[in-house]
């Protein structure tokens, strides 16, 4: 083992309870992953000649662009495996590895950074300590007027709603103390806002991060969720997504949190971004080693707010800090920003307003449950007459709104170069919600079962646009063209499940009342066919007695010369 100590890289240091067989990073199932939208946030927060603590495993490509930002960035982990692929990376990086409660830092940071949250800053060789000390130990490294962004998973999450395997016991070596056993551990915004201020911090802003606790896409403040949200932002952070087992379907109940506004409640976790109230040396000491560089970001920052619309942070932005955004959401590779207007594509796009309206996929699924044909040809045939118009070539039903009068796409994407007819683009708008129509089971008006493709030729000829199979191959090669097949449906749901368990469950019941009539009506012709061949033999009996009679042997003998007599006169008449 302490051959294994002295292969440390040089920037690695030991502080005691380090686990030096034991990596964090091996399995990533159990670490957040986070994306764009984090890598946005954190990059604003980034001082560029302060000093940065990580604490905790983080993705690699974080890591990675705060150390390239960063004047001064150290690291923080308990892993001996992790510190050392981390130290040989990043040779002018400080890895310190052990344990948070032992970890004396010579200096506080300007930024601390715990994404990934406190559970993994303890050692399995001694007692975990309670996230409210982990919490108290880790507010003692951030410098006055410095940040703390700390990610807390929430234990009533939507997504704990919706997994079907437990979310604490998963089967991992890791998961030795489920932190749902920790009292201290907070229980909802008010418990986290409550805990972090009795650290001495005061809270900037929360973050509620969607959809899955896995890999957040967005992550919308609490003043955001506090408003209706539009359709068109809430819908693509409602799509399920990986090989997992779902309870419910994750689509319906998370439109349902955000339609009652309960998104920050019921938010898989929370991002909290928190700070140290400044004393007037340090205060003094940062504004003359920021003001020159950060002139324009606290212009932005010192902004006047709409009137009636509320503060942009819970406190006014200090000279030289960047504002932090009310929205972050992750479309691909392409990251918008949440104002109040409605999004801007980052780094420098155009601000546009959210689409106002429900989303047509809805709208035909809520049709098709009621039988409401009407409403289904309605759409369907103004939707076909907007893509005539001036529809776009790559649009689906999931991404389209309508607010009665109008259509408009929620992602804005770029056309091709030679895109196909009207025709084949409803076709194939049609036929992937066919597809997703009957993955998920959904009720219908149309005969069943039904295929996906006899489906969409149904629905384009109430669209009045009628196609044919050939239009149909010709929609499905666009659609794979464009990179997004329809055909990889999603694993179904426990309820689903449970469904087609009942389903089953009743053609088997219905299957055995048929064979127990079988079973019956067979049992009364085997008595009938007793019954017959008893009858038989008793005749067979008479018979045979009969034969034996003298006047039945008689008639015969007497009966025999005439039958003699009969045929000698048949063959000499003939």
């Amino acid at each position: 083992m302490s051959e294994r100590v002295n292969e440390a890289p040089d920037n690695v240091r030991l502080i005691g309870g380090e686990m030096l067989l034991w990596s964090d990073l091996s399995n990533m199932a159990g670490v957040t992953d986070w994306r764009g939208a984090a890598l946005e946030l954190v990059g604003r927060m980034i001082p560029a000649t302060g000093r940065v603590l990580l604490v905790g495993p983080h993705p690699q490509v974080l890591v990675d662009d705060v150390v390239g930002r960063a004047g001064e960035t150290a690291v923080l982990l308990r892993s001996y495996p992790d510190a050392c692929a981390l130290g040989e990376r990043h040779p002018e990086l400080a890895v310190h590895c052990g344990r948070l409660d032992v970890f004396d830092a010579d200096e506080p940071y300007e930024l601390v950074l715990a994404l990934d949250g406190l559970l993994r800053t303890h050692s399995a060789e001694a007692p975990a300590a309670a996230w409210i000390e982990s919490l108290h130990a880790l507010s003692a490294l951030v410098a006055p007027g410095g940040r703390l962004v700390l990610g807390v998973r929430n234990d009533l999450g939507v997504d704990r709603f919706i997994e079907a395997r437990p979310a604490d016991r998963e089967g991992g070596d890791d998961q030795w103390a489920p932190h749902g056993f920790d009292p201290s551990y907070p229980s909802g915004p008010g418990a986290l806002d409550g805990a972090l201020e009795a650290a001495g911090l005061s809270v900037e802003r929360c973050y509620a991060a969607y959809p899955g606790r896995q890999a957040p896409r967005a992550l919308l403040a609490r003043e955001a969720l506090a408003f209706d949200l539009p359709e068109a932002v809430t819908f693509p952070l409602s799509a399920r997504g990986g090989d997992r087992m779902h309870v419910a379907d994750p689509l319906r109940l998370t439109r349902l949190v955000f339609r009652h506004r309960l998104g920050e409640e019921l938010a898989p976790l929370w991002l909290a971004v928190a700070t140290r109230p400044p004393t007037p040396e340090s205060a003094n000491r940062s504004a003359a080693g920021r003001a020159p560089q950060a002139e324009e970001a606290g212009a932005r920052a010192r902004r006047p707010e709409t009137e009636g619309e509320g503060a942009e942070t819970r406190q006014p932005a200090a000279e030289g800090v960047v504002a932090l955004p009310l929205g972050l959401i992750e479309e691909g590779a392409v990251v918008h920003e949440l104002t109040r207007a409605g999004v801007r594509r980052l780094p420098d796009g155009e601000e546009r307003p959210v689409p106002a309206g429900r989303v047509v996929e809805e709208i035909l699924v809520e049709a098709c449950a009621r039988e409401d044909t009407r409403t289904v040809r309605e759409l369907l045939s103004a939707l076909a007459a907007w893509l005539e118009a001036d529809g776009g070539p790559c649009v689906t039903a999931d991404g389209l709104v309508h607010d009665g009068e109008r259509f408009a796409a929620i992602v804005q994407t770029a056309a091709p170069t030679v895109p196909p007819e009207p025709r084949v683009v409803l076709c194939r708008i049609l036929w992937r919600f066919a597809v997703r129509l009957l993955a998920a089971g959904h009720h219908h008006p149309w005969p069943w079962p039904l295929e996906a493709d006899q489906l969409t030729l149904t629905l384009c000829g109430m669209a009045g646009r009628p196609c044919d199979p050939g239009d149909l191959d010709l929609a499905r090669k666009f659609d794979a063209e464009l990179g997004h097949p329809a055909e990889q449906a999603d694993p179904p749901t426990y309820r689903d499940l449970l469904g087609a368990r009942d389903r089953l469950a009743d053609q088997l019941t219905a299957a055995l009342a048929r064979v127990s009539r079988l079973e019956t009506k067979l049992s009364y012709r085997e008595r009938e066919l007793v019954r017959a061949r008893s009858k038989l033999r008793r005749t067979q009996r008479k018979t045979a007695a009969y034969r034996r009679t003298l006047g039945y042997r008689l008639s015969r003998r007497l009966a025999r010369p005439r039958k003699v007599a009969r045929r000698v006169i048949r063959l000499l008449s003939g």
